[in-house]
Formats: C-alpha cells, sequence, structure tokens
C-alpha cells in the first residue's frame, strides 16, 4: 500500500499575475481559502435555484433498519446530481467578470458543477480528469460544454495535469478543496438543514477534499453549536482522516471505489480549517457503502453512488451509540453508470 507522508508545504497553488508560465491573475474569489458565514448567507439567495432547498426528510424505512432516525439531505435530485453545483455557481458568482477560461481538475462531479455554471455564463472550461474516471462523469461534462482531458492513474495526477495546463496557457485554475467561494456554497446545505423544526444531534458529511465539510460544519458550529459534525473518510482512502488526526496534511494510498472521496494528497489549507468545523472523522469500508447504496435504493428509491452514500454506512456503523438521538446526512451524488448500477445495487 506504501507509506503515508506528510503532504509538501512548498506545493503551492497560487499563480502570479504576468509573464510565461504563469496563472491568469487571480482574484480574492480564487486565492482566499477562508470561509464567511456572511458569504454563505449570500450563496443562499444568489445561487442557481436549481440547486437550493433540496428534499430534506426522516427517511422511516431507512430508520426502522438500521434503528436510527435519520434525516436524508439528497442533493441527486438536480440537473447534475450532486451537490457541486452549489459551489460552482457560487464561486462564479464571486468571480464575475476576472474569469475568462477557467481549468480545473475532478473525479467528475465537480467538473459538471463547473461545466453547468460556465455554460449558463458563456465562459470557457477545460476540466482534466484521470483516465480512469466514470465515464458516464466525463461524456456529462462535456454534453455541458467543457473540454476534458484524461490524464494520469488518479485525481491527484490529473490535478498536477491541471496546473501545467493553466500554467501553460494563462487560465484560470480553480481547484476544490482550496477555494472559500466552494465551500460557502456548499454551506448552504447547512443553512438548508438548520431550519428543521426538530433540532439535529450529529450530522454526518462525506469527506473529499474539505469543501463540504468545512463550509457546513462553518455555518453549524454557528446557528447549531450542540450539533456535532462527524466527517466520513473511505478506509482504503484515509489520507483527510489521517490529515485531521496529525492536524497537518499527510498523504495516503486512495483505492476505493467512492471516487468522490478518493483523496490521496489533501490540500493544507482544507486541513487547516477543519480543527474548527469537523469533531470527528470516521472510516467506512467499500462494502459498507455498498450496502448503504442498496438500502437507500430499497428505501427511498434513490441511485447514491458510494460516496454519497458514506454517511448512511458511517450512521449504520455508529448505530448502537446513536440510539434515541437525531441525525442527518448528505447524499452527495447520484452519478452511476448503467454497469454500476447492475452490479452494486441488485
Amino acid at each position: 500500500m506504501g507509506r503515508w507522508r506528510e503532504a509538501p508545504e512548498g506545493q503551492r497553488r497560487r499563480g502570479s499575475a504576468g509573464g510565461a508560465g504563469s496563472y491568469q491573475a487571480l482574484s480574492s474569489a480564487t486565492v482566499d481559502a477562508s470561509i464567511s458565514l456572511d458569504h454563505i448567507r449570500e450563496a443562499a439567495k444568489v445561487v442557481d435555484p436549481v440547486f437550493l432547498h433540496s428534499p430534506q426528510f426522516v427517511c422511516e424505512p431507512l430508520s426502522e433498519r438500521i434503528r436510527v432516525a435519520t434525516v436524508l439531505k439528497v442533493e441527486t435530485i438536480n440537473p447534475i446530481r450532486t451537490f457541486k453545483g452549489r459551489g460552482t455557481d457560487y464561486l462564479l458568482h464571486r468571480l464575475g467578470d476576472d474569469a475568462r477560461g477557467l481549468v480545473c481538475a475532478s473525479a467528475g462531479n465537480f467538473g459538471q458543477g463547473m461545466a453547468y455554471a460556465c455554460r449558463k455564463r458563456s465562459m470557457r472550461l477545460t476540466v482534466f480528469a484521470a483516465r480512469s474516471a466514470n465515464p458516464l462523469k466525463v461524456e456529462r461534462m462535456r454534453s455541458l460544454g467543457a473540454t476534458v482531458e484524461l490524464r494520469g492513474d488518479d485525481f491527484d495526477e490529473a490535478k498536477d495535469a491541471a496546473k501545467l495546463h493553466a500554467a501553460k496557457s494563462g487560465d484560470m485554475y480553480v481547484e476544490d478543496g482550496l477555494l472559500g467561494a466552494i465551500a460557502e456554497g456548499a454551506g448552504t446545505i447547512a443553512v438548508e438543514l438548520a431550519e428543521q423544526a426538530e433540532p439535529i444531534d450529529v450530522v454526518f458529511v462525506p469527506l473529499g477534499n474539505g469543501s463540504l465539510v468545512n463550509g457546513m460544519g462553518t455555518w453549524l458550529k454557528h446557528s447549531a453549536p450542540n450539533t456535532r459534525v462527524i466527517a466520513v473518510c473511505a478506509k482504503t482512502a484515509p489520507a483527510m482522516a489521517l490529515s485531521w488526526k496529525a492536524r497537518k496534511a499527510v498523504s495516503a494510498p486512495s483505492a476505493t471505489i467512492a471516487d468522490g472521496i478518493a483523496v490521496r494528497v489533501p490540500i493544507p489549507e482544507a486541513v487547516g480549517i477543519m480543527p474548527g468545523t469537523v469533531d470527528d472523522v470516521m472510516l467506512v469500508s467499500d462494502d459498507e457503502m455498498l450496502a448503504a447504496m442498496r438500502a437507500l435504493f430499497a428505501d427511498a428509491g434513490l441511485v447514491v453512488e458510494p460516496a454519497g452514500a458514506a454517511g448512511v454506512a458511517a450512521i449504520a456503523q455508529r448505530a448502537k451509540e446513536l440510539t434515541g438521538k437525531r441525525v442527518a446526512t448528505v447524499l452527495t451524488g447520484g452519478n452511476l453508470t448503467h454497469d454500476q448500477v447492475r452490479d452494486w445495487l441488485y
């Protein structure tokens, strides 16, 4: 599996303006990792309504199955079947006229969010994805107008290729997990959850690069300080869990079916924010995520991808500890190929 190692502090993502081999001049929205409550409030008003006010309800059959009262926040019923549209739309709102050509890396869902937001604003986008990326997600990014380049064996190698392309082309490089505006858009999910009539004791949040949990955690620590925030990683992609525990970015091998949380090289800025937004980090296995996906399909009629079901897997794992509590989780994505639906849900 290889050794865990501390991520190099020198691998910074900020480019300089002008000159060959530099990124396009960046606005504050593209280099600022900080997360603002005021910006989350603004995002809740300006993000494309198609992504806002997603369904949230106690799923009684699932709650009976795992014996924990569980609120599902369903982020799969929108044009891109993922929560990513909230953060990408708010980022481009913040960028305004600063953005022309954009470059990003994605396992597929963030790229769809970027493509949807760019198409709406007639902006050019190039997405770099791993050669092993989900073909459905690649097809959908292209159908939304993005140029998709397949590079590298995993997401982090695709990210390196994206940075190199941005440096050569002068286009603006956008990184999920690094930029506060993306987390602020994702934080609108917590705004909606906090409006529930009954308080939530624990929220379980799938943990990829950190935008979702940091955005949600920032809002919940302000509006619902008694609600615990538990991030969920794949057991075979533990880099973010190790980083949270070490309080610094720690790289680790990644080998999971959950491409949305398959982090190998954490982003130091995201890790640095997590102590103030996250109470605990859990690990779940691929088998536990598959079982959660099948339960969601049977009990809620929802097609959810492995990363999106990680929170349900974590709740089931800790069911005894959660007796009598009201919990919630975010179903972060539902982009599966026909083969994956056949192999994983039936």
